[in-house]
């Protein structure tokens, strides 16, 4: 197990926190790209009218001004960035991306988190369909797998549910507004008086239920096959327990929660998303998607958009790696060249000593837990 505690650089059993993270990064690269993803890059300072439909209490930026006085920040997110990008250059439809880079955001001070991390993810923009969230979370899911990662658990949600729902109870908006506030806090007394007017109402049962409607996923849905039928609601419904069956089927050690009693993760959001923990991580391994309206921040015509991003910081401290640091150095002279080649091939571990002198070859072999091996025969005269 990484050890967060050591400084960027630090050296532990399984090499640097940097080494491991670009391992971690590559293998996830390689499997976007096994099922046909491209990549995207973006660039690390953007203009802040980018980033507007970002939760700002989530994601608060760092900014600046660029020569003619224009707001820019370094990017707190790189969803919003890669549709800037599709709706500014035109690019045909549909396609699948995928991208990695490092991302900052202002941490309050001693809140233990990290103002710059590190994530890697996928977009797919223009399949409207459920085929193309299960692609997020196939990919997802066996990324993790990919990096012996057990006991993984996905919490899905649906941005629409809790507005669908409310939107029907027979209440006067601002009790609407303020019974969703309340359920959002979990401010139980607030909720109870503000929901008092459903008690004899079909929606009562559920209403009773629903501040705690939160985890396993077919004990959540028992609570929710007891509200009347609603069509809207029914679409909804039915996507969450396909997906389920979906995940259960591929990979049937993954422990499926469902949270209908939580906002959208994002404004922006659409349909239903998804976050992937285990009991051992301090954060979501990953998080994602779908946002049918996230392009038209950028342009006038509604396109459809889904996406999951990994925290591969949070990959580093649930992963290991065997540790391939050289554990043989092979000194030799300048014109032995050829020689070390071929000895550097005998050997799994091991890296050329380019020190000019043997005594300094000696000292880097004792700093770094190598054998030598002296081609120059300097260590027998």
């Amino acid at each position: 197990m990484k050890n967060k505690n050591l400084p960027i650089g630090t050296r532990d059993e399984f090499g640097t926190e940097a080494e491991v993270k670009e391992t971690i990064q590559n293998k996830l690269f390689q499997g976007f790209r096994r099922r046909g993803f491209r990549k995207l890059t973006t660039p690390v300072l953007e203009y802040s009218d980018v980033f507007q439909p970002l939760n700002a209490e989530n994601y608060r930026p760092y900014q600046l001004l660029d020569e003619q006085g224009e707001p820019l920040v370094l990017r707190p997110d790189l969803t919003l960035p890669v549709a800037r990008v599709m709706s500014t250059t035109g690019i045909e439809l549909p396609v699948k991306w995928y991208y990695g880079g490092d991302v900052f955001r202002v941490k309050k001070q001693l809140s233990g988190s990290y103002n710059q991390l590190t994530q890697a993810g996928i977009e797919i923009v223009g399949y409207k369909g459920l085929k193309a969230d299960w692609e997020c979370l196939e990919v997802a899911l066996a990324g993790c797998r990919d990096m012996a990662i057990e006991n993984v658990t996905i919490e899905l949600s649906h941005a629409k549910f809790v507005d669908v729902l409310i939107d029907r109870l027979d209440l006067p908006e601002p009790t609407k507004a303020g019974l969703k506030q309340a359920l959002f806090a979990k401010d139980l007394s607030k909720y109870n008086q503000l929901a008092h007017p459903l008690a004899e109402t079909p929606f009562s049962s559920f209403v009773n239920e629903w501040p705690w409607l939160f985890g396993n996923f077919d004990e959540v849905m028992t609570v929710v096959d007891t509200l009347p039928p609603i069509e809207e609601l029914a679409g909804i419904v039915n996507h969450l327990k396909s997906t389920a069956a979906f995940i259960q089927e591929l990979f049937p050690k993954v422990n499926v929660t469902l949270d209908l009693s939580i906002p959208s993760p994002q404004s922006y959001y659409t349909g239903m998303a998804f976050r992937g923990f285990t009991d051992k991580s301090s954060g979501y391994l990953f998080s994602g998607g779908r946002y049918d309206e996230l392009l038209t921040n950028f342009q006038n015509v509604k396109t459809s958009a889904v996406g999951v991003a990994f925290d591969v910081d949070a990959l580093v401290e649930r992963t290991s790696f065997p540790d391939d640091t050289p554990t043989t150095l092979i000194f030799f002279e300048d014109d032995q060249w050829q020689e070390a080649e071929a000895a550097l091939s005998k050997f799994a571990n091991a890296t050329l000593c380019l020190t000019d002198d043997f005594e300094a070859a000696k000292r880097l072999a004792a700093s770094t837990n190598s054998q030598l091996i002296d081609l120059t025969k300097a260590g027998e005269k």
